[in-house]
């Protein structure tokens, strides 16, 4: 089984609409994958995912209101296969935590491998629904070749 944590800052937008994206098209693949979602800062803690990610994923059949807001902890980094950041920012910060010699392949989402850039993952937060849209379509994309190619 491969783990992967899926990394915003606030672990209430991007992150939980990646984990249910990640967990939905494992099971469409019958991928065996565990997948769980974070923020590096603590701003949401124990909260459910943000409306518009809800109702934005839920559009498509995705349900992610089991999802509750957590932070990043330094048990992730050899608890996980893979901790994808959103964001240079957020990988920047999980770079700065991350344990010497720990398991985990710490990476931006949009460029888990080389050669391959389907860039950062705007936070849609501050902005309306074309965002929240935005932000799925890009992860559906990243998604799909993440789970087409992190099993090699």
């Amino acid at each position: 089984m491969m783990k992967v944590l899926t990394v915003c800052l606030g672990n209430i937008c991007r992150s939980p609409a990646a984990q249910g994206i990640l967990e939905h098209l494992a099971r469409e693949k019958g991928l065996d994958l565990q997948v769980e979602s974070s923020g590096t800062a603590a701003y949401h803690v124990g909260k459910l995912p943000d409306a518009r990610s809800i109702k934005t994923l839920k559009s498509v059949g995705i349900d992610i209101t089991q999802q509750r807001a957590r932070q990043v902890c330094v048990e992730d980094f050899n608890e996980f296969d893979w901790i994808v950041a959103m964001d240079s920012e957020n990988l920047t910060n999980l770079k700065h935590i991350q344990p010497l010699n720990s398991k985990a392949k710490v990476v931006m989402f949009g460029r888990y491998r080389n050669g391959i850039d389907f860039g950062e993952v705007d936070d849609p937060y501050y902005g309306g629904d074309l965002g929240f849209e935005a932000m799925k379509d890009q992860l559906f994309t990243i998604a799909e070749d993440f789970l087409a190619n992190a099993y090699e």
